[in-house]
């Protein structure tokens, strides 16, 4: 890892509190382990990507940490306008509330994104909404802009989800997120399930997107090499525990847990 970009995260950790602060984080399924004891710092502008293999334990964290499941122990405080708040303890009101301001949250499959009967612009449109835009015509611009800035064609705003490729959905959806400028983004196996031309496409546009917004995210993947592009650190999870964890390029490069060294040489199938 360069020492640049070492000195970016230690001035990083210097200068801001952290965006969210995760400790002790467990769920359980019965006997069986969700995740289990799972602590970090996440801070503005900062990319965590986790990985593991299925079962892990990477999906049902990524639900705790977005307000999707309640865990059993820990906290999970996020850096609100009014300071800092314990999400884990929110009402649901305060949840939701916060799932349309400050959070987005990107499905693997599009359609549990979308609103797959409302047209394209609509599904934009309504992120605006729900923040307090009112105007029709300043709504129906933004999310013109914003389709350009997806790839979409400004002569599809009217045209319904349905009619989209799988790709063109999922930057639909990252459009309808991203409108009203969050402060943290979840990702969901961003790229699972699309063709590799299109994975390449979609990561490409992410890159950019998260760069030029300064956006922090926690991005939940089998595939380290969407990681090693949009991922500044990386947990590597198994079992419901953390393995191993630090700045991206040093875990892959480097690893030290065995568990990582399987998924780096693709031993294990993830």
């Amino acid at each position: 890892m360069p020492a640049e970009q070492m000195d970016i995260f230690a001035s990083k950790k210097a200068l801001a509190a952290p965006l969210l602060s995760v400790q002790g984080l467990t769920k359980r399924y019965g006997a069986r382990i969700g995740c289990a004891d799972v602590s970090f710092d996440l801070y503005p502008g900062e990319v965590m990507g986790i990985v593991g293999e299925s079962g892990s334990g990477k999906s049902t964290l990524l639900s705790c940490l977005a307000g999707h499941m309640a865990p059993d122990a820990g906290s999970v405080v996020f850096q609100t306008a009014a300071g800092p708040r314990d999400t884990v303890r929110m009402s649901e009101p305060e949840r939701r509330m916060l799932a349309r301001t400050d959070w987005a949250f990107v499905h693997q499959n599009p359609r549990d994104g979308l609103r797959m009967g409302v047209s394209a612009g609509g599904n934009v449109g309504e992120r605006l909404m729900a923040v307090g835009a009112r105007h029709y015509g300043g709504i129906r611009e933004k999310a013109t802009d914003w389709l350009g800035r997806v790839e979409i064609a400004a002569d599809r705003i009217d045209d319904r989800p349905s009619q989209f490729s799988g790709g063109m959905q999922q930057r639909l959806q990252i459009a309808r997120n991203l409108v009203t400028g969050p402060r943290l983004v979840f990702m969901d196996e961003p790229t699972g399930g699309l063709d590799v031309s299109v994975q390449a496409r979609l990561l490409d546009l992410l890159r950019g997107l998260v760069r030029q917004m300064g956006l922090s995210a926690i991005i939940v993947t089998h595939d380290l090499a969407v990681v090693r592009l949009l991922a500044d650190r990386l947990m590597v999870m198994k079992g419901g525990q953390v393995v191993e964890q630090g700045l991206t390029d040093q875990v892959l490069d480097d690893p030290q847990h065995g568990y990582t060294q399987l998924l780096v040489s693709s031993v294990l199938q993830v």
